[in-house]
């Protein structure tokens, strides 16, 4: 595949052997993950892949957390961002120099648009973020719409930037046994028309269906049956 994918595990190691997974029978160029309940002291790691992060110790139980793991087949440079918001951000050589970013943003923290312009304006073009934006919009594929999805829609059009999303559903709620839409890729213009975009039939025992982003030219790309698996 050599592409990226992007996925909210809820939790690495509980999750370890179905990041694996798809690791092995995709191989992506990156790996995006998002609410790993990760902290500093425990360490982590895939071989054959570098892993950059960003932990949120705090007191009690651990929340949140992202990180990228970065395949040793494709050079690769960790980036500093300067914000408060959960994301780290990589730069990799696939084909040309694209910059990955991962984020997640919690659905009750308040996010300032400054904060978010800030962080967009940090990343080297061309730029595809990832993540787990816990914003419900109709753009996306929400029947309905929340403060949240207000900023991301105006980040895009400030930045003037594509929403690779249709209306594929990447999140299941158990209690009410429904489909939203919460994770997103964006990017900059140059890169949409060489990428495509794929919702996972999987949740790999998660609650968040992965996404797969390969090259317009893939052969090999992840196709979504029309089956869940839960």
């Amino acid at each position: 595949m050599s592409g990226f994918i992007s996925w909210n595990c809820r939790g690495y190691r509980t999750k370890t052997g179905d990041v694996k997974s798809l690791l092995n029978d995709f191989k992506p160029a990156c790996f995006a993950l998002q609410e790993t309940y990760l902290k500093h002291s425990i360490a982590i790691k895939i071989r054959g892949y570098n892993c950059v992060r960003k932990d949120m110790d705090a007191d009690g139980p651990v929340s949140g957390s992202v990180c990228i793991f970065t395949s040793n087949s494709y050079p690769s440079t960790p980036l500093v961002l300067h914000t408060n918001l959960q994301a780290v951000v990589i730069q990799v050589h696939v084909k040309t120099l694209v910059t990955v970013c991962c984020v997640y943003l919690p659905p009750r923290d308040i996010i300032s648009q400054e904060e978010l312009n800030s962080w967009v304006d940090q990343l080297p073009e061309p730029f595809i973020m990832l993540g787990d934006f816990n914003g419900h919009s109709i753009l996306w594929g929400n029947e309905d719409t929340n403060s949240r999805d207000q900023q991301i829609e105006q980040l895009i059009s400030d930045h003037c930037l594509c929403l690779m999303n249709s209306d594929e559903k990447t999140y299941f709620h158990a209690p009410t046994r429904t489909f939203h839409a919460l994770d997103l890729a964006i990017c900059s213009p140059a890169l949409l028309p060489l990428l495509t975009f794929t919702v996972g039939s999987d949740l790999y025992n998660s609650d968040h269906f992965p996404i797969f982003i390969a090259h317009a030219d893939s052969v090999r790309m992840a196709h979504r049956p029309s089956i869940y698996i839960f």
